[in-house]
């Protein structure tokens, strides 16, 4: 037999055939492979000697999934539903042999085998729902069928994957077999459905448990309301239910004619480009055009956090968790210890919900050493400062950290605004100094801002970005200027959202739009969320904005019960007269008459204006390309990734429409506001944000 194209391979052993796919890296179903299964299948079936076959993968794992390059063209014929269809037609039994992942059209292929075998370490999913899509290819009408719809509706609105045991005791695995034997097991296995004349399989014509639930709408109703904020904004999970639905409510044929449209219309749409974007985007963020992927990076067995607050507390759980010893500095004992108490708590919270071991919170604390003396910290390969966000105070700490800490170890600032060369002015290493601009709160969210100084050495950026992706975050680099990428371009957002107060918005006038755009909150939520005292000082304090005034009166957000909004005992938001009354005494004291200011104008003048920075911001090579950006913001800012971020949003909403309405608000947008000379060209020749290459 042999091989039947570059990448299958089939051979038959004792009336077995098994067919080998081997495309690395992770046998993803691109035509080769699909046509290579279809030609292999046919020849195994006219074979009178074979008597089953079996479908397995050469390398880590078999069929990861479709081949997302072809996305987007003109199918190649045999597609994907074909081949699920020529093997489940098969006239002898079929054996997926599973190790690895068998995801999206992996776990599809698999489906159209009449039996399936795994390794106790393989996984099964249908993840096509975090690029916006659904399976395509019957999975979510054989699925239910082998599952329940139940188990079938939560993987595939939530692409999460399942491992073998549950893959077993849900029936989708039909029998696990050793590890490291698969390909003999599977064998075997065949050889024992052959022996028993076992019936050929259909998952499409099992269908108990999808009649079960047959004239139960309610599954479907009591699962959309229990996801409903999960889901919110997003169009491919509930097209994702409705296939389900469709499994229930209709003869396989008929499903899968509601699949493949509500595929279609997904592929087709903007929100999938934008994931589809996004996947891409999360890929080349890590390309760095002058630090070469072979750059030697250095090795990190210790790490130093000055300051347990908030921060510190929080970047520090980020290496306990990969087993990296962290040596964390306060300047008072009662500080030291409420940090490390906040630490423990969070751990503990974690193992209450199941997530972490009892021991593994002890092992992880174990890694946590406290100290008042920065002298403990001479050894460490990495030292990060998490102090007050002031200049002086920063270039203090690095002064001393220059003196004691050794030669060759990393100095760092989690500075969100300030300026790193001139924090690292205060050291004789400037190569050596970066800036590591976690994210609140530090533990959970994934964007991880490194900040390349004038001087700092590629070596050090490159150890900065494997790390990053070492303690499981999405690391960015970016140049030096006032709030790198993400604050910066939030002070524009900011800028209009505060302008707009005084000319007759309230702040949930602003909020709402923002949050029906998809952000989490709107700006004024924001805030009372972090505290309107964050940078607020009582004794400066002037009366001067009406977040000074809000702050005086002791209303300073969520944690005082009231901000912009007033707060429930649940902290439940609800707009406030109090700040209603303070908002519209500024206005009469500046002589403005209030004007009512609809959605549209309030979400392009937020938005539009942070475009304009992120053009700035890529003219003057602060970010090295717009993905770059749009990932900063999906990541640390809860921008809707379904929207690609906003360079991504700019390109569908029109270059030129977006200079249009920056022109057309230009006086309300401030003395000082200039659009971007990049934006203003790329708009008048006609091109996107995506052509920059």
């Amino acid at each position: 037999m042999g091989a039947i194209n570059a990448v299958t391979d089939l051979s038959v052993e004792d009336g077995i055939a098994i067919i080998t796919i081997n495309n690395p890296p992770v046998n993803a179903l691109g035509h080769a492979v699909r046509e290579g299964i279809v030609q292999a299948m046919h020849k195994a079936n006219a074979d009178a000697a074979v008597q089953a076959v079996v479908l397995i993968c050469e390398g880590r794992t078999f069929h990861a999934g479709a081949d997302i390059t072809e996305f987007g063209k003109p199918p190649k014929s045999p597609w994907l539903p074909e081949v699920v269809t020529e093997i489940e037609n098969m006239s002898k039994p079929t054996v997926a042999a599973i190790h690895g992942t068998a995801l999206g059209g992996g776990l599809e292929v698999a489906l159209g085998c009449h039996y399936r075998v795994a390794v106790p370490s393989a996984k099964c999913g249908l993840p096509e729902v975090h690029l916006g899509l659904l399976p395509g290819a019957g999975g979510t009408q054989r699925l239910p069928r082998v599952v329940g719809p139940e188990q079938a509706l939560a993987m595939v609105t939530s692409g999460a994957h399942i491992d073998a045991k549950t893959a077993n005791a849900a029936g989708l695995i039909d029998e696990i077999v050793p590890e490291g034997s698969l390909r003999a097991s599977a064998i075997a296995f065949a050889k024992k459905v052959v022996a028993e004349k076992r019936p050929l399989k259909k998952v499409r014509d099992m269908n108990d448990k999808v009649e079960a639930a047959r004239g139960k709408p309610e599954i479907f109703a009591d699962f959309r309301k229990a996801n409903a904020r999960k889901f919110r904004g997003f169009l491919a999970p509930e097209y994702n239910i409705r296939t389900i639905e469709a499994a229930v409510n209709l003869p396989f044929d008929e499903g899968m004619k509601v699949e493949r449209t509500l595929f279609q219309e997904l592929m087709g749409g903007i929100q999938s480009a934008a994931q589809r974007y996004v996947f891409f985007a999360e890929r080349e963020v890590w390309k760095i055009p002058d630090v070469p992927a072979d750059t030697p990076t250095l090795p990190i067995a210790k790490v130093g956090i000055i300051g347990a607050g908030t921060m510190g507390g929080g970047i520090a759980m980020n290496f306990a968790n990969v087993g990296i010893p962290v040596t964390i500095v306060e300047t008072k004992q009662e500080a030291l210890e409420r940090g490390l108490g906040v630490i423990r708590k969070n751990y503990e919270t974690t193992a209450k919900r199941g997530k972490l071991k009892p021991e593994d919170v002890e092992k992880r604390m174990g890694l946590l050493s406290g100290t008042l003396e920065l002298e403990k910290l001479a050894d460490c390969d990495l030292v990060i400062e998490a102090v007050f966000e002031n200049m002086d105070v920063k270039k203090d700490v690095f002064g001393k950290l220059d003196k004691i800490v050794k030669q060759g170890a990393i100095l760092a600032s989690n500075t969100s605004y300030l300026n790193v060369d001139e924090i690292a002015s205060a050291t004789k290493r400037p190569e050596w100094v970066i800036g590591l601009h976690f994210f609140s709160p530090a533990n959970v969210m994934r964007l991880l801002e490194v900040v390349r100084g004038e001087k700092t050495s590629k070596q050090v950026v490159a150890t900065a970005m494997q790390l990053a992706k070492k303690i499981g975050k999405i690391g960015v680099l970016v140049g030096v200027c006032h709030g790198f990428v993400g604050n910066r371009m939030l002070a524009a957002r900011q800028a209009q959202a505060q302008a707009m107060l005084l000319e007759g918005a309230m702040p949930w006038d602003v909020d709402k739009p923002l949050y029906d755009f998809g952000m989490p909150m709107g700006p004024f939520a924001m805030g009372d969320l972090a505290g309107l005292d964050i940078g607020w000082s009582k004794e400066a304090s002037k009366s001067s904005t009406v977040r000074e005034v809000l702050c005086e009166m002791d209303r300073r957000g969520q944690k005082t019960g009231a901000g912009f909004y007033d707060y429930d005992e649940q902290r439940n938001a609800k707009p406030s007269p109090v700040t209603e009354k303070v908002i519209k005494d500024f206005a009469a004291k500046a002589g403005v008459t209030p004007r009512q200011i609809s959605e549209q104008e309030i979400l392009e003048r937020c938005i539009y204006p942070m475009i304009n920075e992120g053009a700035k911001i890529l003219e003057e090579k602060i970010a090295i390309r717009p993905s770059d950006i749009d990932i900063v913001w999906i990541n640390g800012y809860g921008w809707p990734v379904y929207r690609g971020g906003p360079m991504f949003y700019a390109d569908t909403v029109g270059l030129a429409n977006v200079v249009a309405k920056l022109k057309e608000y230009g006086p309300k947008l401030g003395a000082d506001f200039k659009i971007s000379p990049l934006l203003e060209k790329l708009a008048a020749e006609g091109k996107k944000f995506q052509d920059l290459k």
